[in-house]
């Protein structure tokens, strides 16, 4: 058959391939975004000011000239507490049923990168007066002048923030300044913008005491004895519980999960001990995890290990100390400065 022919079968194997193409590429990486990805616990929701504030960050074009990742390299620390992480933008939602979800990332530094801008420059006087002119308090500046987001007055309301611009910087202004409507909620949200604390898990909680406990083993004869050992069930919450949480699901976009996780089911219980050893850096999909090797004992780390293996629903063999001793020998030695 000739389709060229017949323009109702060659309409349709186009739209079939487009909507195909655009399952494929666009709706099942967003839906797999949408499920694993989640707010992280300590961020704060932007009130009704900071959510216009957003949408007239978009609309005056910052994200031309302002970033807002910070990277996980060094060059990148000035502008953040840590790199960034997916959860980090997990709160974003389309701005109305025609427009998408702005996308703040940006691609070029022309400016400086805005994620935590809100704990840099915290004055909100200092951002009117970089929004009205940004050579008053920045003399190298090559941003340009947001004049249009203030008016002149010679009477303010109460609500009205009084902008002290000095008289060099007026350019003409005679009357008293003060911020619209739009200029007031763009620095409302250049002040929300801050990074939320991640949990860390290095300060061990001061309510949780542990020491030998009791674990059952399988004697000769078949019967269950109890043996000395480390309680892994309180060394879990104790250390891990605070990323990986207390159901073993993590934080979506920040911590993964050991619920079902293919590293601690694996039958070579290999890598998971060196990961608890030496730390591991899974960015940009996760925070980067933190060495345990020289706070916990080889028998500590066991009883850790084997607690997650079967904790959940999870099913995979025991870690015996003898193991995780031998993991730490083989283990590649720091190197010094390092």
């Amino acid at each position: 058959m000739n389709i060229s022919h017949n323009h109702w079968l060659l309409f349709g194997l186009a739209l079939g391939g487009f909507l195909f193409l655009s399952a494929l590429i666009a709706v099942r990486p967003a839906w797999t975004v949408q499920s694993t990805i989640a707010t992280l616990p300590g961020a704060a929701t932007l009130t009704t000011d900071e959510q216009a504030g957003l949408h007239v960050f978009i609309s005056e074009g910052c994200v031309a000239c302002h970033t807002q990742q910070v990277r996980n390299i060094d060059m990148d620390k000035q502008w953040g507490g840590r790199p960034g992480l997916a959860a980090d933008y997990a709160w974003r939602t389309r701005i109305d049923t025609w427009r998408a979800t702005p996308s703040t990332l940006g691609t070029e530094r022309t400016g400086p990168d805005l994620t935590e801008v809100g704990k840099r420059q915290a004055s909100i006087d200092w951002q009117y007066l970089h929004l009205f002119n940004p050579r008053s308090v920045v003399k190298q500046s090559i941003m340009p002048a947001f004049r249009w987001l203030f008016t002149e007055t010679a009477s303010p309301m109460p609500n009205d923030k009084v902008v002290n611009v000095p008289a060099a910087y007026r350019d003409g202004w005679l009357g008293t300044i003060v911020p619209t409507e739009r200029g007031r909620q763009l620095v409302a949200y250049l002040l929300s913008l801050k990074q939320a604390n991640l949990p860390t898990g290095s300060e061990v909680p001061g309510f949780i005491e542990y020491g030998p406990a009791k674990t059952l083993v399988a004697g000769a004869n078949g019967a269950v004895a109890a043996a000395a050992g480390p309680d892994g069930a309180t060394l879990y919450a104790t250390y891990c519980q605070a990323c990986h949480q207390a159901n073993g699901e993590g934080l979506k976009g920040a911590f993964p999960p050991l619920k079902g996780s293919p590293v601690v089911l694996a039958a070579n219980a290999s890598l998971m001990v060196n990961v608890v050893l030496q730390g591991y850096d899974a960015r940009p999909e996760y925070g980067a995890m933190q060495a345990f090797g020289d706070r916990l004992t080889d028998a500590e780390i066991a009883a850790i290990l084997t607690f997650e293996r079967s904790s959940w629903g999870n099913k995979a063999p025991a870690v015996s100390t003898a193991f995780v001793t031998t993991e730490r020998k083989a283990a590649p030695k720091p190197k010094p400065g390092v």
